[in-house]
């Protein structure tokens, strides 16, 4: 295969892997610590058959490496999964804000209100300052995704959402 077929192949598998809101909660529950599938099924209430099948899709594309295997409980053996960070810099779906969103309420599901930062701003820019206001929203997250876990630090997500508005100018403007 070409390079240009196997970027087009994991691009493919990379669009499939996030697809899911479930594969997505996923990844963030592995990213600074690596769990087994039973575990992860047993978080996110789901069969551990599904689950299986979800870790699968996320190996498959990259997006889970599996670690150093060990004994589980009753002598079995269990394979703990830890999220590679390449989902980050995964192509986006066109789909992706649409999975993104369902996957951020099927987060706050549960979670205290009180707890839950909100900001919303309206703005009017030109393209100019619309790609540096993206610029420095990246920059920012980039900054924040290299850094190390901070050593009992409370798990947090964090979600910036930008979209067009209906809200033309008004006649008088």
């Amino acid at each position: 295969m070409t390079d240009a077929a196997e970027d087009a192949a994991w691009v493919e598998k990379a669009a499939r892997a996030l697809s899911s809101p479930l594969r997505l909660r996923v990844l963030r529950l592995c990213r600074f610590e690596a769990r087994t599938n039973k575990e992860l099924a047993q978080l996110l209430d789901v069969n551990p058959g599904t689950m299986l099948h979800h870790v699968r899709t996320l190996v498959e594309a990259g997006m889970l490496a599996a670690q150093e295997e060990r004994v589980g409980a009753r002598g079995a053996r269990e394979v703990p999964y830890l999220a590679t960070g390449l989902s980050w810099h995964a192509p986006r779906a066109a789909n992706q804000s649409v999975v993104l969103i369902e996957t951020m309420r099927q987060q706050l599901e549960g979670v205290d209100p009180e707890a839950v930062h909100v900001s919303w701003l309206g703005l009017r820019l030109d393209a100019g300052h619309r790609t540096e206001l993206e610029q420095r929203i990246r920059q920012l997250l980039e900054e924040y995704a290299a850094r190390a876990p901070d050593p009992g630090g409370e798990p947090m997500s964090l979600v910036i959402v930008m979209h067009p508005e209906d809200n033309p100018p008004s006649a008088r403007a």
